[in-house]
């Protein structure tokens, strides 16, 4: 079955205005509420001046709140965070408030790239970062900017990783949280690669194909579980009986089976050659790592991928490794790193190598000819009138039913580039928010 393929022009024509319409209505909606976070922060500056002294600072955001929410039909307690939220994003991101006011992205861009860069307590580092991830921002969708902007906000970190992932680890704990009906939540907080190792792990272990244990000499049941299902009660299984007894196969093939998580080190890291220009260690995909665990986890390693890179542009320019096994799909994974259909942020190990011209047709299965995509979005590929080409340097641009095109780049690579100038663009720092702001508005300031 192929969806859409049998549709008039003029059907067509519709769904292209429609489609015209959502980007108009979406850009707009991204600059009102750009324009409420300014009316809010005007209002949360105001309070502040109303107030007469320290003290009487909270009660007077209380009451202000007070008076948007029963406007707004808001609970009062929703208007003063979001007030907060608004001051945070217009004084300390000035450049993430005017380019989603000018539609240039969405309220969710906008709060993905304040919440990795928040801790940046230096103004000019703040600018700098929210100026390269911009560029991503206007380019991607939310959920691939969380990781660029994380490895970036990482390279103006005034505190080492290390330092920092030294502190995070005393804050690690296990916790229960009950709920209705007879269940309870159980909580992990550690580091990122153990944690991640672990649910790759079980989510391995619940993908092998296990069968529910039966009666003796009766045929099993069907097992109905969903993944999700599966990998709650292998983790239940494995911290009450230390192996996954009621789970496992015949020949013990899950207990067998050891967590898989990539880790990208640039060499400079790997060497302990650290400083700020020298990005972490990151988990493909995820967030950055401290070196010391990269280290370990290299050392332990029983072979690596080495991802040679262009040392102006980033681009991967090769993969190897000292015991080569299927360096086709290793260097794809590489570039990769998630799904290669727009806006999707699938991690690249669970993603199906497509031929992007069908082997059947004749494709070659080589590196310009394949990709990585998520099951959903294979399927789509096949079974409806979206089309894909690779167009050189591992782009790929799709076509709409529409006719629109889109080109989806790889990620950009967490390595070592040198510039090619001294000069870095940046947003000015010290830029006033408020310029655009009419001046009736900012007349009590």
């Amino acid at each position: 079955m192929t969806a859409l393929m049998d549709v008039s022009r003029e059907q067509v024509a519709t769904l292209d205005e429609l489609v015209d319409l959502a980007v108009d209505m979406q850009r707009s909606i991204a600059a009102m509420q750009a324009g409420l976070d300014g009316v809010l922060a005007l209002a949360s500056r105001w309070a502040l001046s109303a107030a007469g002294d320290v003290d009487e600072a909270d009660i007077t955001l209380r009451t202000v709140a007070a008076e948007l929410g029963a406007a707004l039909r808001v609970s009062d307690r929703t208007v003063q965070r979001r007030m907060c939220d608004a001051e945070l994003k217009v004084e300390r991101f000035p450049a993430v408030w005017q380019a989603q006011g000018t539609g240039r992205i969405s309220a969710a861009h906008a709060r993905v790239i304040i919440d990795a860069g928040v801790h940046l307590d230096d103004a000019a580092s703040r600018d700098a970062y929210a100026a390269r991830v911009l560029e991503f921002a206007e380019e991607e969708s939310p959920n691939r900017v969380r990781t660029i902007a994380a490895r970036i906000a990482e390279q103006y970190q005034p505190r080492p990783l290390e330092e920092r992932h030294a502190d995070a680890r005393e804050k690690r704990s296990v916790w229960v949280k009950d709920a209705d009906d007879g269940m309870a939540e159980l909580g992990v907080f550690g580091p990122a690669a153990l944690v991640h190792g672990a649910f790759e792990r079980l989510t391995h272990m619940a993908t092998t194909g296990t069968e529910p244990s039966s009666a003796p000499g009766a045929a099993p049941d069907p097992d109905a579980r969903t993944v999700a299902h599966k990998r709650a009660d292998l983790a239940l299984d494995l911290l009450l009986t230390g192996a996954p007894a009621g789970h496992d196969t015949a020949e013990g093939m899950l207990g067998a089976i050891a967590p898989h998580v990539s880790v990208t080190v640039p060499v400079t890291t790997l060497l302990g050659a650290e400083g700020i220009n020298t990005p972490p260690a990151a988990l493909d995909g995820r967030a950055p790592i401290d070196s010391d665990t990269a280290r370990r986890l290299a050392g332990a390693a029983s072979g690596w991928d080495r991802i040679l890179t262009h040392p102006i542009t980033g681009a991967i320019l090769a993969v190897d490794r000292y015991r080569p096994t299927a360096s086709m799909r290793r260097q794809l994974q590489a570039r990769d790193q998630r799904c290669r259909f727009l806006s999707c942020g699938m991690p690249s190990r669970e993603n199906d190598l497509d031929h992007t011209v069908d082997a059947a047709l004749g494709g070659a299965t080589e590196e310009n000819n394949l990709g990585g995509l998520c099951r959903r979005h294979h399927v789509l590929k096949h079974q409806s009138p979206w089309h894909v080409e690779q167009v050189g340097g591992g782009l790929l641009e799709w076509t709409s039913p529409t006719g629109r095109t889109y080109i989806d780049k790889p990620p950009p690579q967490n390595t070592v580039r040198f510039a090619e100038d001294s000069e870095e663009s940046s947003a000015r720092p010290g830029a006033d928010p408020w310029a655009h702001v009419p001046a009736q508005l900012l007349a009590p300031f």
